[in-house]
């Protein structure tokens, strides 16, 4: 599938505006934010998407969730599908949490019932019993963020589409969502991960997709595709010549000269995947005679 986007060279935003200038809103640019993305993920299975800052994640998971219609191919979904994309949007900020916690989760899909009885459990898991009429424009953006993310989860849908939810939260929090996606996993829910952070990656999922500006680089196992992003963010192999450190004065006794890491083939590398063999390396010279060089 792909889905592009019109950037307009210019933006009018009244009607006199574009009386007296026509033709010129009609020149735009296109922004190819999905190109001929193709991938299949099976029921049960927790599938990663990861990628530089642009790359097209986001876009991809809207598609999905039929925020955004695509331009071009074919877009299969089998399954109740709920999205976990900006969290906290559609709350009402001059609403308390009570409030809020009932209209969202009637809005995903659970009845009013249904709300009732889990609002216990949701406010439980948000840690936020001291603040149920506290209105949310008080709220920080993190309490927000735990809010938004424990009405998610009650939801009973078989796929979960998950974008970047732990980039707010303190570490308790994380923690928590972590142990959630272990449940998921172990219930056999269809997670769709959208991530920056590698160790996530292939803590949590079965295959992982990388993606660059919109296209698809790889697909595989998890830890080939964190070294493939590794790669493309900061390069593998370090070019160029070696790299020597200013040389410190002699009455140091020892000095560092230089400092580096290779890996098992003894190949110079800047990066290197999570679990993965490495080797730290220096140059040294003694000025001075050392009866123990490594404590030196």
């Amino acid at each position: 599938m792909s889905k592009a986007f019109k950037l307009p060279h210019l933006q009018y935003h009244t009607l006199k505006e574009r009386v007296l200038h026509p033709f010129s809103f009609r020149e735009f640019d296109v922004l190819q934010a999905v190109d001929d993305v193709s991938f299949e993920v099976a029921r049960g299975e927790f599938f990663g998407i990861v990628g530089r800052n642009g790359s097209g994640k986001s876009t991809l998971l809207k598609c999905l969730a039929g925020i955004y219609d695509i331009d071009h191919g074919e877009l299969y979904v089998r399954g109740r599908l709920s999205p976990f994309i900006e969290l906290g949007v559609g709350f009402n900020p001059d609403l308390t949490a009570r409030d809020n916690v009932a209209i969202n989760a009637i809005m995903l899909g659970l009845t009013r019932q249904q709300a009732r009885e889990r609002f216990d459990e949701i406010i439980a898991f948000a840690e936020l019993e001291e603040f149920l009429d506290l209105r949310l424009k008080n709220y920080s953006s993190g309490m927000i963020v735990r809010l938004a993310f424990s009405i998610a989860i009650q939801v009973d849908a078989e796929i979960l589409l998950i974008d970047e939810v732990l980039a707010v939260g303190d570490v308790a929090f994380q923690q928590k969502c972590f142990d959630e996606f272990y449940r998921l996993k172990a219930e056999g829910r269809t997670v769709l991960f959208v991530t920056h952070s590698m160790g996530d990656v292939q803590r949590f999922c079965d295959r992982a997709m990388l993606l660059e500006r919109g296209h698809v680089v790889d697909i595989g196992d998890p830890a080939t595709i964190a070294r493939r992003y590794n790669e493309i963010n900061f390069g593998q192999v370090l070019p160029g010549p070696e790299r020597v450190l200013p040389a410190r004065s002699a009455e140091q006794p020892v000095e560092i000269l230089d400092a580096w890491f290779e890996d098992p083939g003894g190949l110079r590398i800047a990066a290197v995947a999570l679990d993965q063999p490495c080797c730290a390396c220096m140059r040294v010279r003694f000025n001075q005679p050392q009866d123990d060089p490594i404590s030196a």
